[in-house]
């Protein structure tokens, strides 16, 4: 493991006259980028101690003059979502004992008001140690988001990593928001580490991605959760695969979207397992079966939330018989790995590490030859007439449905009992219900538990700014919502439209049942 710094890693660029960072019709060589961020290190340095600066802004340069300046200073960055309210912001300054935030101009009135709502004056010390240089917040998608402690360490060591697939020739593409870790873990660093271009786009564009691709002759660009599906919805061209690109690196795509776009615009995707903590990290393996992560590294378990190893999964035509006893949670029981802890956050800190051991939160389960397959995040295990399923599985399958241009499983409530499956697509066209009843008969790999009650036709699905979907908000809506809803009532095989007289009467059914409570939000 690398024992590099990021300071170092910037200080080896600081000669280098070739280009390092481009925006818009900018461009910056690495020497310029560099003594552009000893520039902020020297402003942060006037305050006379070390401080936490927050920023509130789209992909600029500016985020990243004040990260190479931290990182140069011994300062601190900390990045603030700007899709987030402003109270919801105040304390997520608070939290992080921001001094200051600095902002783009679209976010002025936002930045004042968060000014406006801040509780408590930052202290005069706050921690610094480690080698700590920015404060990111995890996405939020299964609760509130929390402040990831990323060190000097952090970020060099995937820098370095993924550097060996790349030369100083590359051009780095990154148009993932700053303030989500795989942008500056999975792009900034591995260019700085590299010397290869970086490219940042102001926001990500799903129509003007490939575009860009041809504009700066990119060769590697960086992706989170549903970028590639929103991509491959654009009408296709003859000319798709005339392009420089040679590697997408993200993590969260779809199987179905990572083989659609490499096929699509000729390159390879490799979509890693990884989280803003870091303590767990799977290698993709090609010659695995379709769908899988990758070989549970050394030291990596799936275990019950007893601690007990979960044993191997029976998988008969692609569908999983023993979830009741496979699927677990993913730990790594030689330590937190590149986790250094949240910030101010001791609560979550012991969520997460207990007796040595971190627990990441996602469920997955492994065949007998070790490869994993991700089961959902620890909110997402569904139960149906006493059977588990995994909610993975199932999205995986309904996103082969041609014309799912996105898709997301989740559970809702069973009047009597446990929970039903509910899924929200989002089509290229309207939903055929023949046909989707038709898919679903002929895949083995779906029993009949797993087919879905409920399907909410969407024209979006909610997400945060890193293109996660919020399941939270979808399973909290259920089927009240303004979205065309279908449903298969019991006994029946097929769907129909929902209507207000159906609702009415599942409502009531819950009431009968003596369970109104799940109904409420």
């Amino acid at each position: 493991m690398s024992g590099e710094t990021l300071a170092e890693l910037l200080e080896r660029r600081a000669g280098d006259d070739r280009p390092g960072l481009l925006f818009e019709d900018q461009v910056w060589s690495w020497r310029e980028y560099v003594a552009e961020c000893r520039v902020r290190g020297a402003r942060m340095d006037a305050r006379g101690r070390a401080v936490h600066v927050g920023v509130l802004s789209d992909n600029v340069p500016e985020t990243l003059f004040l990260l190479g300046g931290a990182a140069l200073s011994g300062h601190v960055l900390v990045a603030l979502n700007p899709t987030r309210s402003a109270a919801e912001l105040a304390r997520d300054a608070d939290a992080t004992h921001v001094d200051l935030i600095v902002h783009g101009p679209a976010y002025a009135e936002l930045a004042e008001e968060v000014a406006g709502l801040r509780a408590t004056p930052p202290p005069a010390e706050r921690d610094t140690g480690d080698g700590l240089v920015m404060l990111i917040f995890t996405s939020g998608t299964s609760g509130r988001p929390r402040a990831v402690r990323v060190t000097q360490r952090k970020i060099a060591v995937p820098g370095v990593s993924l550097a060996a697939m790349l030369s100083p020739q590359d051009v780095v593409y990154c148009s993932m928001p700053l303030f989500h870790s795989g942008a500056v873990m999975a792009a900034y660093a591995p260019a700085v580490a590299s010397g290869a271009a970086l490219v940042i786009r102001r926001r990500f564009s799903a129509s003007g991605l490939m575009a860009d691709v041809r504009r700066y002759g990119v060769t590697y660009l960086h992706y989170v959760g549903k970028a590639l599906s929103y991509v491959l919805s654009t009408p296709p061209e003859p000319g798709d695969r005339d392009n420089t690109l040679r590697i997408a690196f993200g993590n969260e795509g779809s199987a179905t979207a990572v083989r659609r776009f490499g096929e699509r615009f000729g390159c390879h995707v490799i979509d890693a397992f990884g989280s803003t903590e870091t303590a767990i990290a799977i290698t993709p393996d090609p010659a695995g079966p379709s769908g899988c992560l990758g070989r549970l590294p050394d030291g990596v378990e799936i275990r019950d939330p007893a601690g007990r190893r979960c044993p191997a999964a029976v998988i008969e035509d692609g569908r999983l018989l023993n979830a009741d006893e496979a699927i677990g949670e993913l730990v790594n029981t030689e330590g937190p790995g590149l986790f250094d802890g949240y910030y101010n956050d001791p609560e979550g800190d012991r969520e997460r590490i207990r007796e040595g051991v971190f627990w990441s939160g996602d469920l997955a389960y492994a065949d007998s030859r070790g490869y994993v397959f991700f089961a959902g995040r620890g909110t997402e295990r569904l139960r149906v007439d006493g059977e588990n399923l995994a909610v993975a599985p199932i999205e995986a399958v309904v996103r082969e449905f041609p014309g799912v241009v996105e898709a997301a499983v989740y559970p809702v409530p069973d009047a009597a009992a446990g929970d039903q499956v509910m899924a929200a697509l989002v089509l290229e066209n309207g939903f055929d219900q023949a046909a989707f009843e038709g898919f679903l008969a002929g895949r083995r790999d779906v029993g009949p538990k797993a087919i879905p009650r409920y399907i909410r036709i969407c024209k979006e699905l909610p997400q945060t700014a890193s293109n996660k979907v919020v399941k939270r908000i979808l399973a909290a809506e259920g089927w009240h919502t303004g979205d065309p809803v279908w449903w298969r009532p019991p006994g029946r095989r097929g769907w129909r439209p929902l209507t207000p007289d159906d609702i009415t009467e599942i409502d009531d059914e819950f009431v009968r049942h003596g369970r109104p409570h799940p109904l409420e939000r």
